[in-house]
């Protein structure tokens, strides 16, 4: 038997990463692995938080407010907040985002002109319109050329959605399963955050141990054949999946270890809480998580929901902005807030609507900061009404492909894949793909 564990066994990380973690009597079937070369340049990053606003977040009331533009656009948020950047000015309900303006740079010129969920979030999260073949998102490639392949030994896999995939398309794409995301489920602000495959809602540590007692008590076969290189196979899976489950993970997902202070600064709700467990992970080497934050396709009742989610955002993002940098993290820290595209700046105020806005993929915004992006920075334009881009057009793949360079990924190389397809990481123009160019102006040399 070969006795290499690189081949012959798994490591805990891989027993999570491929779902084992909460059952015994584990059997694995993993694919082969892909190895790929990571790029030959210097990164200033070594790690990405991305903000996902699912459903689409609106530009006009979080950081390209147009209170000049009137009623019919701005709604009862009428007026913008300076910040602390003179000449900069964001949503008047985000007033602690505006004391760390120095830290981020607004785009406030991306566009891809789709207003379908699906199509726009592949666009945002890949750089790629859809085509016969599904790409791999961003937090994938990461996982490709950060991950276990490249020397990755953190605690959990490489690429950690907080708390549920957005279900738009298969992030992994066709590099298959090893790459995608590990969900974990739960709620990072209940009292036990019940992450899936360590912690289960409603059992104790002590009753988890119990039934693994009991587990063994009736292991009659495995006692009658000792020494099988079968059931010795499966008895090291089972204790890699318990030392996940009372181990290094465990307490990497435990926020009780936290300050009550600072549990409290994030804020003492899903997303305060899922930005103070993004902290935790990449502290600890995760190279990608994702924070999958919903509840911003407010086609009806838009302002109602803006006064209350707004300054949840407000806090949690502050917070971890501030976190990141007080820890001398968010040098090597890209955090990336955005969604798959922006809301109509005239208000809906027609029934059904009632004071909603729809989808709009022309003229939006997102927000870098960290890893090599320079902060107190504004790129592009949009018009006096937020409906079109005036200047400086960025598109998916400009983005992305900055958010590459400064983590040392070639965005014009090969993308290793298992099926052996001869493919880039990005398209370029001469695919017929719209490009402004990279975001040289913000990117740190």
């Amino acid at each position: 038997m070969n006795k290499n564990p690189r081949s012959d066994g798994i490591t805990r990380r891989e027993a999570l990463h491929w779902g084992l973690a909460g059952a015994a009597g584990l059997t694995f079937f993993g694919p082969r692995r892909v190895l790929a070369k990571a790029a030959r340049r210097p990164a200033r990053a070594t790690a990405v938080i991305q903000i996902w606003m699912w459903g689409g977040p609106s530009h006009l009331d979080t950081f390209d407010p147009k209170p000049e533009a009137g009623y019919d656009y701005c709604g009862p948020l009428s007026s913008a907040t300076p910040t602390n950047v003179p000449g900069i000015r964001i949503g008047e309900l985000l007033p602690r985002l505006a004391q760390h303006a120095d830290k981020y740079a607004i785009i406030r010129s991306m566009t891809h002109g789709v207003n379908a969920h699906e199509t726009a979030s592949y666009l945002v999260q890949t750089g790629r319109e859809p085509g016969r073949l599904v790409y791999p998102s961003v937090g994938a490639v990461v996982s490709l050329f950060k991950g276990y392949d490249h020397g990755y030994a953190g605690p959990v896999p490489p690429y950690v959605v907080l708390t549920e995939p957005q279900g738009r398309f298969s992030e992994a794409g066709f590099l298959g399963q090893r790459y995608k995301p590990f969900a974990t489920g739960g709620d990072p602000g209940a009292a036990r955050f019940a992450v899936e495959g360590l912690v289960a809602e409603g059992i104790s540590d002590e009753r988890q141990r119990r039934r693994r007692d009991l587990l063994h008590a009736l292991d009659t076969l495995g006692k009658a054949m000792p020494g099988d290189p079968h059931f010795a196979r499966l008895d090291q899976c089972e204790e890699q999946a318990y030392e996940l489950m009372f181990g290094e993970a465990r307490r990497l997902f435990d926020l009780s270890e936290e300050p009550d202070e600072l549990r409290e600064e994030y804020g003492r709700n899903t997303f305060g809480q899922s930005c103070l467990a993004a902290r935790r992970l990449v502290e600890a080497g995760v190279p990608y998580v994702t924070i999958n934050y919903k509840g911003w396709d407010t086609h009806k009742q838009h302002f109602q929901i803006m006064r209350r989610k707004l300054p949840e955002l407000d806090q949690g993002m502050a917070a971890l902005l501030a976190d990141l940098a007080g820890r001398g993290l968010l040098d090597r820290t890209i955090v990336w807030w955005g969604g798959e595209f922006g809301r109509t700046p005239r208000v809906q105020w027609e029934p059904p609507w009632n004071g909603g806005r729809g989808h709009h993929g022309k003229c939006f915004s997102a927000v870098v900061a960290g890893g090599g992006f320079k902060g107190g920075c504004v790129v592009g334009a949009s018009n006096a009404t937020g409906e079109e881009v005036a200047a400086r057009p960025v598109y998916p793949s400009d983005l992305i492909g900055s958010i590459y360079e400064l983590l040392g990924i070639d965005p014009d190389g090969p993308l290793p894949n298992p099926r052996g397809l001869d493919v880039r990481l990005l398209p370029s123009p001469a695919d017929g793909v719209a490009s402004g160019g990279r975001l040289r102006e913000i990117m740190a040399v």
